[in-house]
């Protein structure tokens, strides 16, 4: 079973969207590509998985929020950590070479999106994801923060707990 909750997301104060994104239940199972072509499943991952949701990783929150799980991800070899916008594969090679990220990083083609329901339809960023994090353990969200400010950063501690 899953749970979906309607939240209206602003960016900087400013309503720009409303999803109904997927906060808790059976995780839906995906396939992205990561920075090297190579194809990441979901299912397919045996270690608790936390996904870094992010709309544009050229942005100083989705920057700060990719480079604090980038080192987390150094530190907890127990966690799978993937990062997701829907950048371009070439936006997300550049900017991890110029920042030193060497985490998963996966370009959504819009099926993630639809699938969690975070894909923002209208408003200035329409088209990107909603910042978001989510914990899967044994293919359940077992944790989810869904940011109503999407220009504010997540709560890292909560979701390495």
């Amino acid at each position: 079973m899953r749970i979906k909750m309607v939240f209206d997301l602003s960016y900087h104060g400013e309503k720009v969207s409303t999803i109904d994104p997927i906060v808790k239940g059976n995780a839906p199972d995906f396939t992205l590509h990561d920075l090297t072509g190579k194809k990441v499943t979901l299912s397919a991952l045996t270690k608790p998985v936390l996904i870094s949701v992010f709309p544009n990783i050229n942005t100083r929150v989705c920057a700060l929020q990719t480079k604090h799980f980038n080192v987390e991800a150094s530190q907890h070899q127990e966690i799978d950590f993937l990062s997701i916008s829907n950048n371009t594969p070439d936006e997300q090679k550049n900017w991890c070479a110029a920042e030193g990220v060497e985490m998963t990083i996966l370009s959504d083609d819009g099926s993630f999106g639809k699938a969690y329901g975070l894909l923002m339809k209208e408003g200035p960023i329409a088209g990107r994801l909603a910042r978001s994090i989510f914990v899967i353990k044994n293919g359940a969200i077992v944790y989810s923060e869904i940011l109503s400010e999407v220009s504010q950063e997540p709560n890292y501690d909560a979701a390495l707990k």
